[in-house]
C-alpha cells in the first residue's frame, strides 16, 4: 500500500482540527510493534484523525515510524512536531439502515393562556426526526446545517 498525499490546504485544515486532540496511541521503548500498528489502525477507523506520542529521543526513529505507519495503513502524515505524530485517513462512510435516524420523541408542551385566570393548555406532541420544536410550542421542519463559505470552497 502507498501513503496518501495531501494538499497544503488540506494539511493546514487537518493540523487545525488536530490541535485540541490528545494522543490516543503511545509508542514506548519496544518501538513500533504489530500490536501498536493494530491500535493505530483501530484508532484511525474510529476517529480518522489521530495523534501519536513517541517516547524516543531519536528524530530519525520517529520519522521512520511515521513513514512505516502511513505506508502500511494507507494513511497520510499531517504533522511531525517534537514527539507527536499526527496521522489522517479518510473514514469509510457508515451505511445507514432503512428507517434509521432520529427516533420520534413525545414532548409535553405547556401553552399559557393570554387571559388571566385561565388554566394553561397542556398538549403532548410527537416530534419526528426531521422536525424541531420552536420556543412557542410549534413544530417546524429542521433546517439543514449551515456550512461556512471556506469549508464549501475546500470541498
Amino acid at each position: 500500500m502507498t501513503s496518501l498525499t495531501l494538499t497544503p490546504a488540506q494539511r493546514r485544515s487537518l493540523r487545525a482540527d488536530a490541535h485540541h486532540l490528545s494522543p490516543v496511541v503511545l509508542i514506548g521503548s519496544d518501538g513500533l510493534t504489530a500490536a501498536v500498528e493494530k491500535e493505530v489502525a483501530a484508532a484511525l477507523d474510529a476517529h480518522g484523525l489521530i495523534k501519536i506520542r513517541v517516547f524516543s529521543d531519536d528524530r530519525a526513529t520517529r520519522e521512520s515510524y511515521l513513514q512505516t505507519l502511513t505506508d502500511t495503513l494507507n494513511a497520510a502524515a499531517v504533522q511531525h512536531i517534537g514527539k507527536l505524530l499526527v496521522i489522517w485517513r479518510a473514514q469509510a462512510p457508515k451505511a445507514r439502515a432503512a428507517g434509521e435516524g432520529k427516533a420520534p420523541v413525545d414532548v409535553k408542551v405547556v401553552k399559557h393562556s393570554k387571559k388571566l385566570g385561565l388554566k394553561p393548555e397542556i398538549k403532548t406532541i410527537r416530534v419526528l426526526g426531521n422536525q424541531r420544536l420552536t420556543a412557542g410550542g410549534n413544530i417546524r421542519k429542521s433546517k439543514p446545517k449551515q456550512v461556512s463559505a471556506k469549508k464549501k470552497a475546500l470541498d
